[in-house]
């Protein structure tokens, strides 16, 4: 799991290009985190996913949650967009935050519906202290840290989605009730936008000092536990103490 040069889940995940070739930001952080993403991989909330026995209160808490984080992620693919340094990194961060803020509230909607979940009662559910935290975490980032930093943030919610999914849709029972979702992060169109993303970040990092390639290091880090943390989160069904 932590050769740089394997397939799965080495340096790049499954069916992902563009990760830059040796030396590159993203094989170096990929390899530092890979014994992480194993855990993520591994945990209950993704290995009953697979199986179709995930329990509906338990996907129904991570859906609505990641409906609230994606319109923080999205703010913060904005920034980031502002931050770019040339046109097209301000073109594909701006197409990026559509995309989590329709296309994936698209699916979302799919499970809204099935699970009767309207606005009034998606707006009156407060962000569990996973969701809170991870979404501070990238808008502060975006706000205070350069380019290269927010970059490196950003990435994991883009590359552990695609590398879960794929590692899912290879393993998923027949008949699935989350199939939709197991076939949004395996699909083709995604697998576009996170090479993209991996790209970006491998380009945002080329010419960045020591000492700041260590700051992205820290934030894909980072970023890597929150993933963790928040699908934790929601097999826990966990919420504010007071």
């Amino acid at each position: 799991m932590t050769d740089p040069g394997s397939a799965a889940p080495g340096s790049t995940a499954p069916g992902v290009s563009g990760d830059g070739g040796p030396g590159s930001f993203s094989r170096e952080a990929w390899a530092r985190n890979a014994a992480a993403y194993e855990t993520i991989r591994s945990m209950p909330f993704n290995a009953e996913l697979a199986a179709g026995t995930l329990r509906q209160d338990r996907f129904r808490h991570y859906i609505v949650q990641d409906a609230h984080y994606l319109i923080g992620f999205g703010r913060a693919l904005s920034l980031a967009a502002a931050k770019a340094p040339e046109p097209d990194g301000i073109v594909q961060f701006s197409r990026a935050a559509q995309e989590a803020i329709v296309v994936e509230r698209a699916l979302h909607g799919g499970f809204f519906r099935d699970y009767a979940i309207g606005p009034d009662t998606f707006a009156a559910t407060p962000l569990t202290p996973a969701c809170d935290h991870y979404v501070c975490y990238l808008l502060a980032t975006a706000y205070a840290e350069p380019f290269e930093v927010v970059c490196a943030a950003l990435l994991p919610c883009f590359w552990i989605y695609k590398a879960v999914g794929d590692d899912i849709v290879a393993r998923a029972e027949f008949g699935n009730p989350y199939q939709a979702w197991i076939d949004t992060y395996a699909g083709a169109d995604f697998a576009d936008a996170v090479a993209a993303m991996i790209a970006a970040t491998n380009r945002a990092a080329r010419d960045a000092s020591p000492a700041v390639r260590e700051r992205m290091h820290r934030a894909f880090a980072q970023a890597t536990r929150l993933e963790w943390m928040f699908w934790d989160s929601a097999y826990r069904d966990a919420a504010w103490p007071l």
